[in-house]
């Protein structure tokens, strides 16, 4: 006995298929940690450029097979995450440079990844002497107390770009109000012609 598949995963697959066709670049998404706000904001941001079409990795991965366009095993290989497809009839240079702009900065949190170097500035701080002093120290910044506050002696890199952010990072990073995380849609490849562009 054949498995009936839903008519709704069907039409799904369809309308890949058909924006696939109609659009003259496509690119693959990673939304994770991504906040439906943001997502709102970017869709309203990006309205008559781009269209975004969130779906099933499986359903994706289907529509993709039954494309039967050259190289779309590769465009399978970047489905990761939270996936989805982005049409647009820009050039994906242009694509990719519209997606950067409309990043907005966020506070880290715990486990994720720095996405580049963060560092800590010399100079002052709003902070009154006390236990800062010490939690400053265990990240290993120097500090003086300069007329009642305290003071970062030097420069200092706190998380390298790909290391995992801990509790006591992230805690000093919103205290500093440092936004190093970079909130939008994450390109990982897009698709033109058989032609592949990953970042």
């Amino acid at each position: 006995m054949k498995a009936k598949v839903a008519e709704w995963k069907r039409e799904e697959v369809e309308d890949i298929k058909r924006l696939i066709n109609d659009y003259k670049v496509f690119g693959v998404v990673n939304m994770e940690n991504l906040p439906a706000l943001q997502l709102q904001r970017l869709k309203s941001n990006l309205k008559g450029t781009i269209f975004i079409k969130v779906s099933k990795k499986r359903l994706i991965k289907l529509a993709l097979d039954k494309s039967n366009k050259e190289n779309f095993d590769k465009v399978k290989q970047g489905i990761k995450g939270m996936p989805a497809l982005i049409f647009t009839m820009e050039d994906p240079f242009k694509l990719a440079k519209l997606l950067r702009k409309n990043k907005s900065s966020a506070p880290a949190r715990a486990g994720q990844i720095a996405p580049n170097d963060i560092h800590i500035k010399a100079g002052a701080t709003p902070f009154a002497p006390g236990p800062i002093i010490g939690e400053l120290g265990q990240l290993g910044i120097k500090t003086e107390v300069k007329e009642g506050k305290v003071s970062i002696k030097e420069d200092k890199l706190l998380v390298e770009e790909g290391k995992i952010i801990n509790s006591k990072q992230a805690d000093l990073l919103s205290k500093l109000k440092i936004e190093p995380m970079l909130i939008g849609l994450n390109l990982i490849l897009t698709y033109q012609n058989g032609e592949i562009l990953t970042k």
